[in-house]
């Protein structure tokens, strides 16, 4: 995953399409290696990120803009004192390099115009933001010095220098004859890695893409190509070659099977066949900013959520354990009746029985076949006494018995509520969402609350998810089982129906009937939203049970979003993300 040099092209392409003759309108570093210069143009305005973030180095319009410091870092301040108001008058890009130069033209101390330029380098760590103007650096967001690289500094008064080349041929200056030459000359290596060490511009999955198509999927060596894939190799980089110069390259992104971003690139992706998903986007700044906006977000999310997820799993292991525990205890409790028995067979051959014996072979009156059964004595104890021992023992054993059934019945519930909060949690959009989840746990005494109670507080600005059936009526779901209660027991109506899928933890969904007859394809709508909201949104053939809020019961003690129902009807669907979006109302 990188943004190569043909992928900046066409972001390059795009921002002069749009953007040449727009003015800065501010200008903040949100982060240590970010800037966003806040851009307007007639009849529309922008964000541009850019971005020297080692992990992700990239330049491309934001829909969102994070939150910006207090007080802006020094950089900032520079770029503001040379560049607010500035327009922007050139973007331009050095071959395929990974290099972007925007051209800004400002005034300067004096108050003659001049032009500074933003060099925006994306090469992986080395990544950088250097404001230049006539060729001399005035800073860098990343300060270069001879300590660091003895290659090449960058530092405030020097000459910008452009990165050391690569001997490698640029795709539209070259014909695919020429790059096939130099491949079969070069080294005897997988064709991609081949493919990598002598193409501009190109990253590792276009690389394995061109490769695919000419080998037919087959994972070949240069020396192992024949006239066939060589023909299709030329045929397949001419063609990379026209669209890049037509500007008829598409963005696209793959995304794995839980719909997660995982690549992207500028043309068509077959190599995974059906184990990735892919998805083409109407602009390159568009896709880039889809990309890392759910990437990071997924990200921030999995860190806020660790914690949580920790406590969950080491409490799950837990209740496993004690359950574990408690069934092969009720299973020892199964043999009472053999303590029982023991026992009146003491009793009734007491006569044969003397202090100080250590067993007693007695013949069991029980057995049809009337077998010898040997029993165990306590030498301490009087023949009275051991047939008391062994009645004390059955009863010990029947009184345990009955309480692990109930505590078993109570660890199970309490390993549902544990699945059913580890679901909430993954399916999380939000970090008002974990801090409801964490308030849910707090409340139940599994971690410390944070600064106090401030779970109502939470519930208050945190509503249920709600969509709108294609026939108009409302349909919400809970986002965490505090909420699932509240939805289902003080916000719903007797007439309302409620939907959940069966033995599977998920939210609780209400469809709101008003007094009127929900349609059929409003029920399955909803059946759709409750199975995507739930352990098995990506399993098919989901039983959902749907029914009256008036059927659903909470039982006293239960744990949040535990409930009973009857008088219920089922309902076997298929979770489909795309239904669920299209129907959701923000």
């Amino acid at each position: 995953m990188s943004l190569d040099g043909i992928f900046l092209n066409q972001i390059q392409r795009e921002l002069c399409e749009q953007a040449i003759g727009a003015r800065i309108d501010r200008i903040a570093q949100p982060a240590r290696e970010d800037i966003i210069l806040h851009l307007r143009w007639r009849g529309g305005a922008g964000k541009l990120l850019l971005s020297a973030n080692g992990n992700h180095p990239r330049v491309h319009f934001i829909a969102n803009a994070p939150e910006n410091p207090a007080s802006p870092p020094m950089f900032c301040m520079l770029l503001r004192k040379h560049l607010s108001g500035a327009k922007l008058v050139d973007v331009r890009q050095a071959g395929l390099d990974r290099v972007l130069f925007l051209d800004f033209e400002a005034q300067n101390e004096l108050g003659d115009l001049c032009v500074i330029t933003i060099v925006c380098e994306i090469m992986g760590r080395h990544s950088n933001i250097i404001v230049t103007r006539g060729g001399d650096i005035i800073d860098s967001i990343r300060r270069v010095g001879f300590d660091t690289s003895r290659v090449r500094q960058v530092l405030p008064g020097m000459s910008y220098e452009m990165p050391p080349p690569q001997d490698k041929l640029s795709i539209i200056d070259v014909t695919p004859d020429q790059i096939t030459d130099k491949l079969l000359a070069g080294r005897d290596i997988e064709l991609s890695k081949a493919l990598m060490g002598i193409l501009e511009g190109m990253s590792p999955l276009p690389c394995r893409e061109i490769a695919y198509y000419t080998t037919r999927g087959q994972e070949l060596a240069v020396s192992q190509l024949g006239e066939a894939e060589i023909a299709r190799l030329r045929f397949y980089l001419g063609q990379i070659a026209d669209m890049l110069q037509q500007n008829t390259l598409k963005p696209v992104m793959v995304l794995d099977p839980d719909n997660h971003p995982r690549d992207f690139t500028f043309l068509p992706v077959h190599q995974y066949g059906t184990a990735m998903l892919t998805r083409e986007y109407e602009s390159f700044h568009e896709l880039l900013d889809a990309f890392y906006s759910r990437r990071s977000q997924s990200e921030r999310q999995r860190q806020r959520s660790s914690d949580l997820l920790r406590i969950l799993a080491n409490t799950s292991n837990r209740i496993t354990r004690k359950l574990a525990a408690q069934r092969e205890e009720l299973l020892e409790c199964g043999q009472r009746d053999h303590l029982r028995v023991m026992g009146d067979l003491l009793t009734a051959n007491m006569h044969l029985l003397q202090k100080g014996d250590i067993k007693a072979t007695l013949s069991n009156y029980y057995d049809p076949e009337g077998a010898e059964i040997e029993i165990q004595l306590d030498i301490r104890l009087t023949p009275p006494q051991n047939a008391q021992r062994y009645y004390a023992l059955y009863r010990k054993a029947d009184t345990a018995e009955k309480m692990l059934i109930k505590l078993i019945a109570q660890s199970e519930q309490e390993q549902l509520y544990i699945d059913s909060v580890f679901d909430a949690l993954t399916r999380a959009e939000t970090s008002a969402d974990l801090d409801a989840i964490r308030a849910e746990l707090a409340g139940g005494g599994y971690i410390r609350s944070r600064g106090g109670d401030t779970r109502k507080k939470k519930e208050q600005k945190l509503a249920p998810l709600k969509f709108r059936s294609t026939d108009g009526f409302l349909i919400q779901t809970g986002r965490n089982n505090i909420q699932n209660d509240r939805l289902t027991l003080r916000e719903s109506h007797n007439g309302d129906i409620w939907l959940h899928t069966q033995k599977i933890p998920g939210s609780h969904t209400i469809i709101s009937a008003k007094g009127a007859e929900v349609p059929k394809s409003t029920i399955e709508q909803a059946c759709i939203i409750a199975a995507w909201h739930s352990k098995a949104r990506q399993s098919s053939k989901v039983p959902v049970d749907y029914t009256r809020v008036r059927n659903v019961k909470k039982p006293g003690g239960a744990k949040p979003g535990m409930v009973i129902y009857d008088h219920f009807e089922t309902a076997i669907v298929d979770p489909d993300e795309e239904l669920v979006n299209r129907l959701r109302q923000d």
